[in-house]
């Protein structure tokens, strides 16, 4: 019996070291990226992006935990503005900052999370004209460390965090549609 646990730890430290050594091998870096076609102006969907304020009627986030406490600092909307969150296991803890805005064309924002796992990204969405319509293009970039490389080969990432970029553009097409 100890020869056969013996034989099965020594099995199991070489899977996990075969899965760690492949998951160094995945890129450093995580980019992900949707876009959506939104029958409005610019000047009518930036505002609801360079506002924190105005994310509730919009980003899929938001809906996630509803007991979540926010916290606005700086300017109410624009560069120097503050958003902060801490909530359920689900949404977790972090920060955002507007880094810089170029209305109504592009925003960049500094993304930290401190829960459930510490990251910084660097979110954008950019806008552009496109006939009678917007074109709105919301990505995420950021480190990709070997705990999310490792991660990375049993959940499909750009899938994950894509079906939300998916859901907050189709809610931002919603809320600046209408008028």
């Amino acid at each position: 019996m100890l020869k056969f646990i013996a034989i099965a730890l020594a099995l199991l430290i070489v899977v996990i070291g075969v899965v760690v050594a492949y998951a160094a091998t995945r890129p450093d870096r995580l980019h992900i990226q949707r876009e959506a076609r939104i029958h409005a102006p610019p000047e009518r969907i930036f505002p609801l992006l360079n506002d924190f304020h105005s994310w509730a009627l919009w980003s899929p986030y938001e809906k996630l935990d509803p007991a979540m406490q926010r916290t606005f600092a700086g300017p109410a909307s624009g560069e120097g503005s503050v958003y902060e969150w801490s909530g359920s296991g689900k949404v977790g803890a972090g920060r955002m900052e507007i880094a810089k805005t170029s209305p109504p064309s592009q925003l960049r924002i500094d993304l930290d999370f401190i829960k459930p796992m510490r990251s910084s990204s660097i979110a954008e969405f950019t806008l552009v004209p496109d006939g009678d319509a917007t074109r709105v293009r919301w990505s995420m970039d950021g480190p990709a460390p070997l705990v999310t490389r490792v991660m990375g080969l049993f959940v499909d990432m750009d899938k994950l965090i894509g079906s939300d970029f998916e859901s907050g553009l189709a809610n931002l097409k919603a809320a600046t549609e209408g008028g």
